[in-house]
């Protein structure tokens, strides 16, 4: 389609921007048919304590979409594109559903799920979670709904909002990707989160970089200011491990602990300790 910016010259899409505009309507109608078809899942992430790896703290879970075949599609090969759309609503009530069964299904289990700050607007998003929550008084103090920085600053004052009521029912809140660069800190400190992730980007390799090590130390600084637990994504090595912990870092999440797994880790934990 045509755009202009003066009504005099009509611009021409270029080659990059129709080669775009294909790969996002390709990406969405095989979203749209997977949510059609039921070919979404849940992969599961432990996060432990830096303190005692052996520890976990809690699970984060992962939505993933599967491609007739079976094959698993990783969140990052689609959320950019239906983010913004319907089709990202509708991916976030299955997380959520999905999210609020395994709590159900599981007591003692903890769990954080993503979410983005358009759902809260979002009337079938918010009877998912009001019907999960009526289902188990336990659920709300064992539920985290995670929400990124980019997606809490398009709307703070209802994400606020939001979190104050959902707050009193015992939920917790994360902001993912602390560090991206978009939260404003006059929100920060109005948002009243109870942990911040720290974004991969700061992370990965901190024992061996200088400004990752500020950096990490700097948004450590900030979330202590505002009594958030901080967890650090993406931790790859023991040597970055051993970093963060001694840095103060509360909890560690990555490959060096689990890779998302759709088989519910926990399962097989339980099954380790029941006796023969």
């Amino acid at each position: 389609m045509p755009r202009t910016t003066d009504p005099h010259l009509e611009i021409l899409d270029s080659p990059l921007d129709q080669a775009v505009t294909q790969r996002d309507g390709d990406v969405l109608a095989m979203v749209a048919e997977a949510l059609r078809a039921g070919r979404v899942a849940m992969a599961y992430q432990p996060v432990v304590q830096a303190q005692r790896p052996d520890r976990i703290a809690f699970h984060e879970g992962l939505v993933r979409v599967l491609d007739p075949t079976g094959r698993v599609i990783p969140a990052r090969d689609f959320i950019g594109a239906v983010e913004a759309t319907d089709i990202g609503r509708r991916i976030d009530c299955v997380a959520l559903s999905k999210g609020l069964d395994a709590l159900e299904e599981t007591p003692g289990l903890r769990l954080a799920v993503n979410m983005s700050a358009r759902s809260i607007g979002y009337a079938p998003w918010l009877r998912v979670l009001d019907r999960g929550l009526a289902r188990d008084p336990s659920i709300g103090e064992r539920l985290i709904l995670e929400i990124t920085e980019s997606s809490a600053m398009l709307v703070p004052e209802l994400v606020t909002d939001f979190m104050r009521r959902q707050q009193e029912k015992g939920l917790c809140f994360a902001l993912d990707d602390f560090g991206a660069g978009a939260t404003s800190f006059r929100y920060l400190r109005d948002f009243f989160f109870d942990l911040v992730k720290i974004d991969a980007g700061f992370v990965r390799g901190v024992a061996r970089s200088a400004d990752n090590q500020v950096l990490c130390q700097v948004l450590q600084s900030i979330a202590r200011h505002f009594d958030m637990f901080t967890v650090a994504e993406a931790v790859e090595s023991p040597e970055d491990a051993d970093w963060l912990a001694a840095a103060g870092i509360d909890c560690l999440q990555g490959y060096l602990f689990g890779a998302p797994s759709i088989a519910p880790p926990w399962q097989g934990e339980a099954a380790r300790r029941r006796p023969n």
